[in-house]
């Protein structure tokens, strides 16, 4: 697979509802599972229900925003504490509206260094890219 963006944040992006602003609405990442396959076409998967339940671990809110040239970015590293459970093979970024029906999701990111990952007990720790797209760049 590749890291995406879904198509209905890019939607989001454009103004259509739900709306989604990355450097003041509160953005989570989640630990999630092979056992999610991510839908992130057209008419695909639009909110975090989608694969909650196969999240590892507690999703952790990304901190520092920053959108800048259409590049997207938050402090870095992101630490998810005493994980345990299957195997990561994606992170998943989303808009946290304290309902997973009504969360829309943002990204799927599954290229990345250490992924897959087996949690085994301890931290997992992220560090977004420093490369010029950071996080991901539209």
């Amino acid at each position: 697979m590749a890291n995406a963006l879904y198509a209905y944040a890019k939607q989001s992006f454009l103004g259509q509802s739900p709306s989604i602003n990355m450097a003041s609405d509160t953005i989570k990442a989640a630990l999630v599972t092979a056992a999610y396959t991510a839908n992130t076409g057209a008419g695909g998967d639009q909110f975090f229900s989608a694969c909650s339940s196969n999240v590892v671990g507690t999703p952790q809110q990304l901190t520092s925003p920053t959108v800048s040239g259409g590049v997207f970015n938050a402090a870095s590293p992101v630490t998810y504490t005493a994980v345990s459970g299957t195997t990561v093979t994606q992170i998943i970024l989303y808009k946290d509206t304290g309902t997973a029906t009504t969360s829309p999701l943002i990204a799927k990111i599954d290229v990345a260094s250490n992924l897959p990952v087996t949690p085994n007990g301890g931290n997992i720790t992220i560090t977004w890219d420093s490369s010029a797209s950071k996080i991901f760049a539209l």
